[in-house]
């Protein structure tokens, strides 16, 4: 490129930078004018056509001009740095000094602030570098004249539409101008004429480096100023408002306010900028013709390109040149997939304790929302039991070697029946049981041992039972007095866990007519239970989960305290996500020296603080805390631990690995290569299933489908097995347009799909036997994508028919991003009509003939009727009923279809729609929010850098990790600042 840049729309829809060769070719095709204005980025200012040296020749009224369509002034690529209109009318960049000759190449500027090429000029004209001054005079003088509107009479052919822009080359014939005009031009060329000959002969005489009269040569170069371009706001006063009172002030102007727009409310660009993504849905409507409705008066489409082409200039130019708001984003708790993969990363064990809390809430279609995650009190509770049970399968409680034996007093203990458990001793007067509940840290023998006495009576001594979960494991005799009370052991096998450990008394007896008072009535009294173990067990084999939690042991070198603090500060890093601090660790600490002073084992006491590190706050939230920053907005960039989170929970739905957390230390995670890199191979690992499950879930609404019940009638062959294959069919293709790297825009259209058998009779894809899900070339378009896939297409039915207005409504909402209006409160529901004759499509337009429904209707129907050969349940049909079914079309914006294949096709071209609306989707589940206004340039710059990269998936991904939402964050004051403003 030469350095001069113009967006322009071309029947492909097509933008990007331009040299002059090209523009010229636009000024010849008619597409550009002399008043419109382009952006000149060496010189960093904006231009008229009629300012560029080689293109006036070709400008409407000079010989061999094409006649021109008026375009209006776009905004600059976003290659290239915009700068205000306004600067325009700053003084030019000083031109470099001119060559020894005319062969030399232009120097290149050395400012690191401007780009490495100097505009070239077109073919068969002198570049402005190896000019002579009489040259570089002559074109700033023609650039003056013709940006002023100068140029000699000519009539342009006319055109239907008036001009209102004020040019002579728009659509209206020119007029003579009057012949006092005519003879100042005449004047002023003169004088230009002998200025310029002047300079050229003492140039020739003196040459180029000096001379008496250098001062001369100088002034000869002095032309007047150039006019500056007319400003934004000028260009909407003057073009733009006067177009949207006359079009749609009807239904959105001051008198009404359809769908709660009142347009004559936006007096100026500000304003409009304030309403960017309003202004985003407007000009997308414009832009497909959505708007206004086919019954009302139409802008022609020279008008309608001239406010759609200003609005995206001015939404554009506002991101680039304005200041960057990156969001916020609220404190967000893990919801229960986050939860399920934390705790399978930190822990390395297969469990799942999430799937028992309460159902998440869902925000913009995702459920990591971090403004509806709120916290029951229910859920508090269930992340106390999810903790202790997780830990229990990570850890392996060894017994202590130093104190292998646990003691329990009465008091310790819990009485059932006949008994009492105060004091020294349980008295136990009747049949009853004293117990606890015992942890056996690992299976095999232990001793149990209890201390007893008895009163005895009746023909037998008092007998105890050692009971293991209500089991009964042995039985003593107690003959021991009170002066002596009697030690009774048993040694037994006992598996690992905790278990209710119980003495009982079995054989109670009562006799009060026995003489010997002594005799009447047997009691028996215990003192103590131990339980020593196990004895002589084998080293138990340690799990991963638990060597990855004990990095530490007490050794002589290493007191027990120093281990668990060791253990307990790498648990709490990874556990946070962060480097931990010595008063978070001496919290936990705390509940380490509670559990040994109850004669807990090490690795017991251990457990317990762990338990406390997963229910704080630090663990269960993801948080991004406020910082200082000299930012007057609050804008800080994120550190590295906080991308690090970002990223893993972004594409893994779960905590960052070591490579990350490594590289997070090193501070090497903003750098955008490393992220490029990472990102890439995040993608590869088996982890980043989740994206599908998570994402492409509730993006496809498949999350729904179990709770679908077609008609049993209508659809008799739907059943769970089938609902099971249909949303294996979607994640699997989402996931190999994921794994393969191919152009998102292959979603909506493809060559294959991956079916079992009941999934592939149900399509009528023949040669496909079992239950097994394999891919499956297709042998026609009537399937591929998501559109055409039977979960897809369940889940936007009704129970008995099809939905077009679901099926419309789910393409413009997830596939172009473009959602209809709510619709009205009052609007009714299609009325039954039972007429075999009639297809659903006839009944549905007698229902857009109401004219409250008709407009959202228009966008809608359309596409649901290009899916209507597909029914309820996804099956392939060429009859509604009786009648025939026409799955034909024709969008808002004129493009037509003859049926599915069509559409999917059609749909898939507009890779740019389609690729911003994933873009939006992506980034909102992504960052955890919604996609608000101030988000529009770090979409549409992700949108073009996957444009870039041929739509591809992986290049979604990076741009999004690598855009200033993602990296940055807004201090919560900024947002207090602004509403005090």
């Amino acid at each position: 490129m030469d350095g001069v840049f113009y967006r322009h729309r071309d029947s492909s829809g097509a933008r990007g930078p331009v040299s002059r060769e090209q523009l010229k070719a636009l000024v010849l095709s008619g597409k550009l004018k002399a008043y419109d204005f382009v952006w000149d980025a060496p010189r960093e200012r904006w231009l008229h056509v009629a300012q560029i040296g080689g293109l006036r020749d070709f400008l409407p009224g000079r010989p061999g001009a094409a006649p021109a369509n008026e375009v209006l002034p776009p905004p600059p690529t976003q290659d290239q740095p915009a700068q205000a209109p306004a600067k325009a009318a700053a003084p030019a960049t000083p031109k470099q000094p001119a060559q020894p000759t005319a062969q030399a190449p232009a120097q290149p500027p050395t400012s690191p602030a401007k780009p490495p090429r100097a505009p070239a000029a077109p073919a068969g004209a002198p570049s402005p570098a190896v000019m002579g001054p009489r040259e570089r005079a002559r074109a700033k003088a023609r650039a003056v004249v013709d940006a002023r509107g100068l140029t000699s009479p000519s009539v342009a052919p006319a055109q239907s539409t008036p001009n209102t822009s004020g040019d002579e080359t728009g659509a209206a014939p020119t007029r003579r101008r009057p012949r006092v005009l005519r003879r100042l031009l005449i004047a002023n060329a003169a004088v230009l004429v002998l200025l310029l000959g002047g300079s050229w002969v003492w140039s020739h005489m003196a040459g180029e480096g000096g001379g008496p009269m250098a001062w001369l040569r100088s002034a000869t170069n002095i032309v007047p100023v150039a006019k500056a371009p007319p400003t934004a706001d000028e260009i909407y006063q003057s073009d733009v408002k006067p177009l949207l009172e006359q079009y749609c002030y009807r239904c959105h102007g001051p008198e009404k306010h359809k769908a709660k727009l009142n347009l004559a409310e936006f007096g100026d660009v500000k304003s409009i900028q304030a309403k960017r993504k309003l202004w985003h849905n407007l000009f997308n409507m414009l832009h497909t013709r959505e708007m206004p409705p086919e019954e009302k008066p139409q802008p022609t489409a020279e008008e309608r390109d001239r406010i759609t082409a200003w609005l995206e200039g001015v939404l554009n130019s506002y991101d680039l040149n304005g200041p960057i708001d990156p969001g916020r984003v609220t404190i967000r708790r893990l919801n229960r997939n986050e939860y399920n993969n934390t705790i399978r990363d930190l822990l390395a064990v297969d469990f799942r304790p999430a799937d028992d809390f309460p159902s998440d809430d869902v925000g913009y279609g995702f459920d990591n929302i971090g403004d509806v995650l709120s916290l029951p009190p229910l859920l508090m509770e269930k992340y106390l039991d999810a903790a202790e049970q997780a830990l229990s399968k990570a850890i392996v409680e060894k017994p202590n070697p130093e104190s292998p034996t646990r003691r329990y007093s009465p008091g310790q203990m819990r009485a059932e029946g006949g008994a009492s458990a105060d004091g020294s001793s349980a008295t136990m007067y009747s049949t009853s049981e004293v117990f606890t509940n015992h942890n056996f840290p690992a299976s095999g023998k232990y001793t149990i041992r209890i201390t007893a006495w008895a009163n005895q009576a009746g023909d037998e001594p008092a007998k105890a039972e050692i009971r293991i979960d209500g089991k009964g494991v042995k039985v003593h005799e107690v003959k021991a007095t009170q002066k002596k009370p009697g030690n009774y052991e048993t040694t037994v096998h006992v598996d690992k866990g905790n278990r209710r450990l119980a003495v009982a008394f079995i054989n109670d007896y009562y006799d009060p007519q026995n003489p010997d008072p002594n005799r009447r009535d047997r009691n028996l009294y215990l003192h103590s239970v131990e339980v020593t173990g196990p004895i002589d067990a084998a080293p138990p084999t340690l799990p991963e989960s638990h060597t990855r939690i004990f990095i530490a042991y007490p050794s002589q070198e290493l007191p027990k305290r120093d281990a668990a603090r060791r253990v307990i500060g790498r648990f709490a890093t990874r556990a946070f996500r962060r480097p931990v601090g010595d008063d978070e660790i001496k919290d936990f600490m705390t509940l380490y020296d509670l559990a040994e002073q109850h004669g807990e084992t090490y690795e017991a006491s251990v457990k317990l603080a762990l338990e406390g590190v997963l229910t704080s706050p630090n663990f269960l939230f993801r948080a991004e805390p406020d910082r200082p920053t000299d930012d007057p907005d609050g804008v800080y960039p994120l550190n590295d631990y906080e991308v690090a989170s970002r990223l893993s929970y972004f594409i893994w739905s779960s905590m960052p690995d070591e490579e990350l957390f490594s590289l997070a230390s090193q501070g090497k995670l903003r750098d955008p290569a490393v992220i490029e890199q990472q990102v890439l191979r995040m993608l590869k690992d088996k982890k980043a299933m989740a994206l599908v499950d998570n994402f492409a879930g509730q993006w496809l609404q498949l999350r729904r489908l179990p709770e679908m019940a077609p008609d049993d009638k209508a659809f008799p062959q739907y059943d769970d097995k089938l609902a099971q294959a249909m949303e294996k069919e979607a994640k699997m293709f989402f996931a190999s347009v994921m794994l393969e790297d191919r152009p998102i825009t292959q979603l909506l259209d493809a060559d294959y799909t991956y079916l079992n058998e009941p999934l592939a009779k149900l399509y009528g894809v023949p040669g496909v036997t079992g239950d097994e899900m394999r891919r499956v070339e297709l042998p026609d378009r009537r399937r591929g994508g998501v559109l055409t896939m039977g979960a897809v297409l369940t889940v936007t039915s009704n129970p008995t028919r099809t939905s077009p207005v679901l099926r419309g409504k789910y393409v413009l909402e997830n596939i172009l991003g473009t959602p209809p209006p709510p619709p009205p409160p009052d609007v009714g529901n299609l009325k039954e009509i039972k007429d075999p004759t009639l297809s659903l499509r006839e009944r549905m337009e007698m229902h857009r003939q109401d004219p409250n429904c008709a407009s959202c209707h228009r966008r809608m129907d359309p596409i649901g009727f290009g899916l209507e050969n597909y029914n309820g349940i996804g099956q392939w049909r060429e009859k509604d009923g009786q009648a025939t079914i026409d799955p034909s079309g024709t969008l808002p914006d004129g493009a037509t279809f003859a049926g599915p294949a069509d559409l999917k096709r059609l749909l898939a071209s507009r890779e740019q729609e389609v690729a911003r609306c994933f873009a939006e989707k992506m980034l909102t589940y992504a960052l955890g929010r919604g996609v608000e206004d101030y988000d529009m340039h770090a979409v549409r710059d992700i949108t073009l850098g996957m444009k870039r990269d041929d739509y591809r998936f992986s290049r979604l991904m990076i741009e999004i990790a690598q855009s200033k939402p993602f990296l940055y964050q807004r201090n919560l004051n900024a947002d207090e600042v602004n509403d005090e403003q």
